[in-house]
This record gives C-alpha cells, structure tokens and sequence, in this order.
C-alpha cells in the first residue's frame, strides 16, 4: 500500500513525456532587472513621502507669517517647470539634488561669474535643478544603451549600471560645459561688436552729446550683446547709480580685459573731465589692434596643419605627374 501510494504520488507529479511539474522555473535575468528597478522606484517614493522629509525654513516660518500680505506676482521669481501636479510633486525632488550637486561639485562662485558671463542672472538654484534635469536625460541614456547592450549579448547587469552612473555624470559635466561655451560665445560677439560701438559713441560725444545722451543715442542705434550691455549700464543710471559706478557694473559681468579697459578710460574720462571721444577712438583702436594680432597667431598655429595636405596629398601627386612619363619612357626603351 505505501508502495503503491508513494508511486501513485510519484506518477502524478510527472507531466506528460516525463517532465518534472514540481520543479519552478530559473531565474531570469531581465525579469530580475525589472525586479531591481521597480525595487528602487517604490525606495525613491517611500523615502520622497512627506513625512520623511526635512522642513525646509519656509515651511518652518509659514505657519507665523500667515497674515502677512501676499508680494506682487510680478516681483516672483520664475519657477522651474509647471504648475500642475506633478510639477508640484517632482519640484521638491529635483531641490534635494540640486542641493546635493551644490555640495558635491562646488564652485558656486564660479557658476556665478559664468551666469553673468553668458548674459542671464546668477540664479544658482535654478542653474543646479537644470543640472539635475540634465543629468536625468543622461540617466535615461545611458540605461537605455545599457539595456539595449544588455539585451542584446546578456551577461553580466554591471555595465548596464555603469553606463547608468556614466551617463549620469555625463549629463551634469555637460551642462556645465554648455555654460562656459555660452559665456565664451557671448564675449566673441561683444568683442567683434566694440569697435563699431566705441567709435558710435566717439562720434556722438564728438557731435557735442554727453555721456549719457550718447549711450542712449548708440542703444537706440545698434543691436547686439554689447548693446544690451550698455542699455543695462543706462538703465543702472537712471535708476539712481551714477555713471561711473553703471559702467564699472558693465566690466564687473564681462570677463574682456580690452573692454575692462574701456570702462576704466570712460570712467576716468567722466570723473577728470579728458576729452571722451579720443579716448573712445583709441580704444576702439586697440581692439582692432588686439583683434588683428588674435588672427595672426591664429594663423600661425594653424600653419602646421596646413602643411599637412600639402606634404601628403598635393606634393604625392606632383612628383607622380612629374615621375611618371619618366618611367613610362624607361619601359618603352627597354
């Protein structure tokens, strides 16, 4: 009878041709992917909850500063991404990584001098929650690559993380990178614009206008970077600031030395009563100088490179043409 009922028992866990039912499937390496990241998407969530997230000192003063009247809304700072929901729900997330970037990275003084730099206001803040967003599109990159990768020859889930963290870091050094070269462009194109604009304004103060009647008459003239400037610098000194202090602003949020020196002479100019339109010419003829010796050693780095054709392309084929009827007649003498 035990025979019999453990055979019986025996017959009914063999499915059909033999094979064993008992007996649970492998593990599956995407399955256990798949696993793994909603495994940290529900940890992000559980951990983002309102209750495990420290006050800030807004919330902490809110509660005391109820029945103090509402700012204007054209005095609010403009707010990174929407309104709705999950603006609402994300904008806290992205604040604690932008805080952490701050930390990890450092270098806020200098983000600053390259937000002004490139022409925008030094809103730290909003500088690292773009880093963050930036960094979230290389993650995203960099996991699809991974897991295409993955997918593909299988393997090991390492480089998929690796090429995650990669893209990631990448993400953040680029967003950085895109600053510098958006400063560095902006400075170009004042530098090309100040000839034309320093003898704009040697001419109007020659023609009998002040200094502030001719920084209007070239903004309300000219277009470009450096124009813009100088209608900052204006508005500076209608606002109260006198001209001396709107202009050395002006040299403070560029980083060109030729224009630092063009500030220096009009404020001298303005404050010791020199003539101003010599003072605008010649330094409108510095730059071109500068500008003169700038392409020169461009040109005399670029020299080797342009070599480079010459030795391997042109002269091959000239001592071909000049070779070749040579030896052509060498065979038929032969």
């Amino acid at each position: 009878m035990t025979g019999s009922r453990f055979g019986a028992t025996g017959s009914e866990a063999l499915g059909p041709g033999g094979l064993d039912l008992t007996a649970g499937p492998g593990l599956s390496g995407p399955g256990a992917g798949i696993g793994l990241m909603l495994g940290l998407g529900l940890l992000l969530l559980w951990a983002g909850l309102p209750r495990h997230r420290r006050p800030g000192l807004q919330q902490r003063l809110h509660p005391y500063l109820r029945d103090a009247p509402r700012p204007s809304r054209l005095l609010a700072a403009p707010q990174i991404g929407g309104t709705g929901a999950l603006a609402a729900l994300l904008r806290p997330v992205v604040s604690d990584l932008a805080s952490g970037i701050e930390r990890m990275l450092g270098g806020s003084a200098s983000v600053r001098r390259r937000l002004l730099r490139a022409g925008g206001a030094p809103d730290l803040e909003r500088f690292r929650a773009e880093q963050v967003l930036w960094g979230a599109a290389g993650t995203v990159a960099g996991a699809a690559v991974g897991t295409s990768l993955w997918l593909a020859e299988g393997g090991s889930v390492v480089p998929v993380v690796i090429l995650t963290l990669v893209g990631t870091g990448v993400g953040i050094v680029a967003k950085d990178q895109w600053l510098s070269r958006q400063a560095n462009q902006r400075e170009q194109r004042m530098l090309a614009e100040f000839p034309t604009v320093a003898e704009l304004l040697a001419l109007a103060v020659g023609a009998g206008e002040g200094a502030v009647g001719a920084l209007e008459r070239v903004c309300r003239l000219s277009r470009g970077e450096l124009a813009d400037e100088l209608g900052r610098c204006l508005a500076d000194a209608r606002a109260g600031a006198n001209l001396p202090t709107a202009l050395q602003g002006l040299a403070d949020r560029t980083g060109l030395p030729s224009l630092s020196r063009f500030v220096d002479g009009m404020v001298i100019a303005v404050q010791r009563g020199t003539p101003l339109a010599e003072v605008l010419r010649a330094q409108a003829q510095d730059v071109r100088e500068a500008g003169r010796r700038a392409v020169m050693e461009e040109g005399g780095k670029k020299e080797i490179a342009m070599m480079v054709p010459v030795v391997f392309l042109v002269l091959p084929v000239t001592v071909l043409f000049a070779v070749f009827p040579g030896f052509t007649l060498l065979r038929f003498t032969i």
